[in-house]
Formats: structure tokens, C-alpha cells, sequence
């Protein structure tokens, strides 16, 4: 058994496994044994039918499975011995034919490309400098956050007249060209909001409404884009450009919220009792919140301009054809080429921040400890309870559970990222030179989109 390696480039290797009889026939004997154990055949009894009869039935599969077997084996030994950082996996090649004849099989010869992981050179140090935009938490800002408390603890109650704020339950009809409406045509109830909708003309001609008047809309006007109209009009969304424009919207009922009254009562609901006592504590107390809460928001914003700026100006050398065909190789459905070249600018670009990450946690020694996972996992959980209002169950429960959901694939990768996350962003914080830049809260909310 010789596995030998032929660099191409900087990025990609040729591996080359060679294997003489001796490497496979104990364990072709040792296949064929089983079967022949287990094989019934007519005028034989079990276990006896003869070795030739059992070579011809199933000689080429165990042949096949063991070479496999030995090939691969060999080839991630050879490949974690001479600690080569490979991308994706070991794939066969397609210029070079496997040599050898498995009818009558003595040595072969398997072909295989690599991919290999580029060097990299991260140029990012205490001389970098990035901004670090944070929300200006003004009055303004503030009284905003007060209204959605009270209006989230408000309650619905009717109403006469169509106001700026109001949800309008009502009936739409399909008409035709003449105004009429449409026999057989869409007929379906639904809740419209005041709030949401843009369009002056139609919000002006609904305000002061009353219950039964009736108002012509283009559906799109009163809702907020494809799915929602579709959902408004109880069709699906594919279904839009075959219907009319034009729709007799009946009111049918007005509800207006009538918010909280900002009183002891309220601020025992929203923060425990007796914790917040007054209207300039839940001020205070507003604030302290959302200045944690845009903290994290902040922290994003840094790690994505870092990272754009990281992958924009980091030269990293790709085996892109390489990686092209180890795509269409290793997934599970057919994929055309013409669907990897179409996505594979994507995938690159975040494979190479995955080079960029990796390179910085090696340099830097990061990572991620076992009881670290878990303590985060556990805090995940504790702000799921209290997001319900649930309180969280005892130290050994928790940690049963957390272990539970870190055994899950999909979870605990995604756990792991988000700690990953954690982790270099709080190394870019303490590693570039900020520069604090304050703005507006919807100047920070077009920088998040």
C-alpha cells in the first residue's frame, strides 16, 4: 500500500493510493466466507455451495467494498499524518482512469484530487480602524417605545368611525371593467390596519368611514405586498395577475386600540412588582433596556463591516474548479452547472470568511470551551422561559436539556456559530481602533438592512 502526492499548485494536489493483492485478498476471502456462510442454493446445503459459484454471485461488489474501504481508509491516514488542510473531500479524478482490472484483479492504482486550504494573511491590528455605530437614545425614542408598550398591553374595543389607527374588519368583492361585481369572482373577509397602509389617497377617502359604507380599492393599496395581498384576499399568491384591479371594500367592523394607562398596574406587568414606580423610573428604565439591546446590534454591524472589508482586501487563492466539482459530486440531488456557476460566488465568498475565521482563532488561540458551550446553550434557554414568562427549571434540569439540544446536528452548529460570532466579534472589538459614531435610530435601522 503506497499513497503518494503530486502537488499542481499552490491549491491542488493529485493523491495516487497504489494496492497490490496483498493489501486486499485476505479481506476479499473474509467477504466472500460471509456470503458463502449465509447463501442457499439448491442441491447444497448451507454454507457449502462452492467457493466459484459464491466469486461469480458476488465477487466484484466485495471486491469493490474492500478496495473502497482500504482507499479510503488510507487516503484520510495519509492526508491527517502529513496534517494537509484539505476543502471539501478527496475526489476521484476525472482525467486519470483507475488502473487495473477488477475480473482478474492483482494491483490498482486510484487517482484522487485534493483541494488545499490556501495560506493566509490577515491584515488586521490595533491600526485598523472601523466605526462603531450606536443608537442615540433621545425623548423621541423613548416615548416610541412607551407607546408600544402601552399599545401592546392596550385592548381592542369597537368603534363608530374609521380612524388614523384603527383595524377595519371588512368584506372584499372582485368587481369587473363597469363597476359591478363579479359573478363568481373573489368574496372574502378580512382585517386591514390604518397604519400600514401608504397610500394617502385611499387612507384620506377610508377616514371617518362608517360601519356598512363601501369604498373602491386596488387591492395592493391596503396591504403590504405580494404574500399579504394574496392572505388579504384568501388566494394564492401566484394567483394576483389574473385578478381584477379594482375591489368593493364593505366595512363590516372598526376596532380602535385603546392603550394602557401608564399606572402601577402597567409597570408591575411589564417589570415585576414594585420595581418600577413612577413614569421617570420607566423612562430610566426604558433606556438602560434599549441601550442593551442595540449594544448587540451595534456589535453586528462592526463584525459585517470588518468581514467585508476582510474579504475585499485579504487576497485568498480558491481551487474553484476543484471545488465547482466537489459540489456537484457530493450533493444529494443533480445539480446543473449552470446552477453552481450561478451560486458559487456566494459560496465562495463564504467560504472564505470561514478561512478568514479560522486563521483568526488559530492565530490567536480562540475557542470554543466544552463548559462554555454549555453555559451558553443554558442562558439560550433561560431567555426562552422568560420570553414566555415561564421561570427557568433548576440548575441540573437546565443543564440535561442544554446537553439534549447540543446533540442535535442542526442546533448545536447553529449554537456554535453563534458563539463563534461572539467570540470574534469581541476580539475585533478589543483588537481594531473604534471610532464611536452615534445616529439616529432610523439612520441605524437603514445601516442594519
Amino acid at each position: 500500500m503506497i499513497v503518494t502526492r503530486e502537488n499542481v499548485d499552490a491549491v491542488n494536489a493529485i493523491l495516487k493510493v497504489e494496492i497490490n493483492p496483498a493489501d486486499y485478498q485476505n479481506k476479499v476471502k473474509a467477504g466472500l466466507d460471509k456470503h458463502r456462510a449465509s447463501m442457499k442454493m439448491t442441491g447444497f446445503r448451507p454454507g457449502h455451495v462452492p467457493m466459484t459459484i459464491v466469486q461469480q454471485k458476488h465477487g466484484q461488489k466485495v471486491l469493490t467494498d474492500v478496495l473502497n474501504k482500504i482507499v479510503n481508509e488510507n487516503l484520510y491516514n495519509f492526508i491527517n499524518e502529513n496534517k494537509i488542510e484539505i476543502l471539501g473531500n478527496p475526489i476521484p479524478s476525472d482525467k486519470i482512469p483507475v488502473k487495473g482490472n477488477f475480473n482478474k484483479p492483482d494491483h490498482f492504482e486510484f487517482t484522487f484530487e485534493i483541494g488545499i486550504s490556501p495560506e493566509i494573511n490577515i491584515s488586521i491590528s490595533e491600526k485598523s480602524k472601523y466605526d462603531f455605530v450606536t443608537v442615540k437614545i433621545d425623548d423621541t425614542l423613548i416615548s416610541k417605545q412607551i407607546e408600544d408598550l402601552r399599545r401592546r398591553y392596550g385592548k381592542l374595543i369597537s368603534s363608530s368611525t374609521v380612524g388614523d389607527t384603527d383595524l377595519i374588519l371588512a368584506q372584499f368583492s372582485e368587481l369587473k371593467t363597469d363597476g359591478t361585481i363579479l359573478e363568481g369572482g373573489i368574496l372574502h373577509s378580512s382585517t386591514i390596519s390604518m397604519e400600514f397602509i401608504e397610500d394617502d389617497k385611499i387612507k384620506k377617502e377610508l377616514l371617518g368611514k362608517s360601519i356598512g359604507e363601501k369604498v373602491i380599492v386596488t387591492p395592493a393599496s391596503v396591504s403590504r405586498g405580494g404574500k399579504d395581498t394574496a392572505a388579504m384576499l384568501g388566494i394564492k399568491e401566484e394567483e394576483l395577475s389574473s385578478i381584477s384591479e379594482k375591489f368593493q371594500l364593505t366595512i363590516n367592523e372598526i376596532k380602535h386600540m385603546e392603550m394602557a394607562e401608564l399606572s402601577q398596574e402597567l409597570f408591575d406587568r411589564l417589570f415585576g412588582e414594585g420595581n418600577i414606580k413612577s413614569e421617570i423610573e420607566l423612562k430610566s428604565k426604558i433606556e438602560e433596556d434599549l441601550k442593551k439591546m442595540f449594544v448587540n446590534d451595534s456589535d453586528r454591524l462592526l463584525a459585517r463591516s470588518i468581514f467585508e472589508d476582510l474579504i475585499l482586501n485579504t487576497k485568498i487563492e480558491l481551487p474553484d474548479a476543484f471545488l465547482k466539482r466537489w459540489i456537484r459530486l457530493s450533493n444529494d440531488k443533480p445539480i446543473l452547472p449552470e446552477q453552481i456557476e450561478a451560486e458559487y460566488e456566494g459560496y465562495a465568498k463564504n467560504l472564505k470568511w470561514q478561512l478568514i475565521q479560522g486563521n483568526i482563532f488559530k492565530a490567536n488561540n480562540l475557542k470554543l470551551d466544552n463548559q462554555e458551550i454549555i453555559d451558553f446553550t443554558k442562558n439560550i434557554l433561560k431567555s426562552n422561559f422568560a420570553q414566555y414568562g415561564m421561570p427557568a427549571p433548576d440548575d441540573k434540569e437546565l443543564t440535561e436539556t442544554a446537553i439534549g439540544l447540543l446533540s442535535k446536528k442542526e442546533e448545536s452548529t447553529q449554537i456554535l456559530e453563534m458563539i463563534a460570532d461572539q467570540k470574534i466579534t469581541e476580539y475585533f472589538k478589543n483588537t481594531v481602533k473604534l471610532n464611536e459614531k452615534e445616529v439616529s435610530y432610523d439612520s441605524f435601522i437603514e445601516l442594519a438592512k
